[in-house]
C-alpha cells in the first residue's frame, strides 16, 4: 500500500513538473530574436546522444537550426572510420542531417583521456566553425565534463577562454551541460524532481517516446554498445533530463535567454 502511494505521488509530481516547466528570470537574459542557429560541440561520437539528447530533441522539435561539431573521430581503439559513420547515423535518427554534422581529425586532438588537448588549436577550430556558420548559441560540457573526461573538459576550457576574452561573435551565447554527482547521475528519471528544483536556467525532460528516440540514436553506435553501455541507457539521468547554464563573461555580462528553453 505504501509503495503504491509513493508511485502515485511520484507520477503526479512528474506530470506537474513536465507540463508546468519552471522558468526563472535571469535579469534580461536571452533576447527573443537572438536565437536561431545552435551548435552543439562534443569531443567524441556518441557524446551527442549519451549526454545532450534531451536538449537536442527539444530544440529540433521547436524548429531551431541545430548542428553538431565533433572534435575527434573517436579513434582510441582504431575505429575512427566506423565511428564517424555511426555519428552521422545517430544524428540522422535524432533529426540532424549529415550536412550539419562536422567531424574534425587533428593530430593535436587525439581521442585519449591521457592527452591534454592543445587549447589554442581547439579554440581556433571552434571559433572558425562558429564564424563560418553564423552560430549564435554554442552548447558544450561544463567544467566537470559530465564524466570528468579530459577531452570533455578541454572543450569547456576552450570556450570559456573564447567567451571571457570576448572573441566570440557579438551576441553569441554559450550554454554548458550541468555535471551532477554520481548518485543522481544513475537514478534515471527519478532525478526529475531534484533537477527541476535545482535548475535555475534551462531544463529539459523527455517523454517515454522521446527517450526511445534518443535510445535508438545511441544504438547506431554499435561499436560502443558494450554491456555497461546498455546499463547506461537504462539508468543514466542524461538519457531523460538535461539542465544547462549560461556562461557569463568575466565582466559579468551574459547574453539573452528567451527562446532556447
Amino acid at each position: 500500500m505504501l509503495l503504491e502511494m509513493i508511485v502515485v505521488l511520484w507520477v503526479c509530481l512528474f506530470s506537474l513538473l513536465y507540463f508546468f516547466p519552471k522558468r526563472k528570470s535571469l535579469n534580461g537574459c536571452w533576447n527573443a530574436t537572438a536565437v536561431s542557429r545552435i551548435l552543439v560541440v562534443v569531443a567524441h561520437p556518441d557524446d551527442e546522444c549519451m549526454f545532450f539528447g534531451p536538449a537536442l530533441l527539444k530544440w529540433l522539435k521547436s524548429g531551431f537550426y541545430v548542428s553538431l561539431l565533433c572534435l575527434s573521430s573517436g579513434n582510441y581503439y582504431h575505429l575512427g572510420d566506423v565511428r564517424k559513420k555511426e555519428l552521422v547515423d545517430s544524428c540522422s535518427e535524432l533529426g540532424i542531417p549529415a550536412t550539419r554534422v562536422t567531424i574534425i581529425e587533428h593530430r593535436d586532438l587525439p581521442d585519449d583521456p591521457a592527452v591534454e588537448w592543445n587549447k589554442d588549436v581547439l579554440s581556433s577550430l571552434i571559433l572558425k566553425h562558429i564564424e563560418t556558420n553564423d552560430i549564435n548559441v554554442v552548447v558544450t560540457f561544463d567544467e566537470g565534463g559530465v564524466s570528468a573526461h579530459t577531452n570533455h573538459v578541454a572543450l569547456y576550457r576552450s570556450l570559456r577562454s573564447l567567451h571571457s576574452a570576448g572573441k566570440l561573435p557579438e551576441g553569441c551565447c554559450v550554454l554548458t551541460l550541468e555535471t551532477i554527482n554520481i548518485l543522481r547521475k544513475y537514478i534515471s528519471f527519478f532525478d526529475l524532481p531534484l533537477s527541476w528544483l535545482h535548475s535555475e536556467e534551462i531544463f529539459f525532460a523527455l517523454t517515454l517516446k522521446e527517450y526511445i528516440k534518443v535510445k535508438n540514436a545511441m544504438k547506431c553506435h554499435k561499436s560502443q554498445l558494450l554491456w555497461f553501455r546498455h546499463l547506461y541507457l537504462l539508468f543514466s539521468r542524461y538519457m531523460f533530463i538535461n539542465t544547462l547554464h549560461l556562461m557569463p563573461r568575466e565582466d559579468g555580462i551574459v547574453c539573452c535567454r528567451e527562446n532556447v528553453s
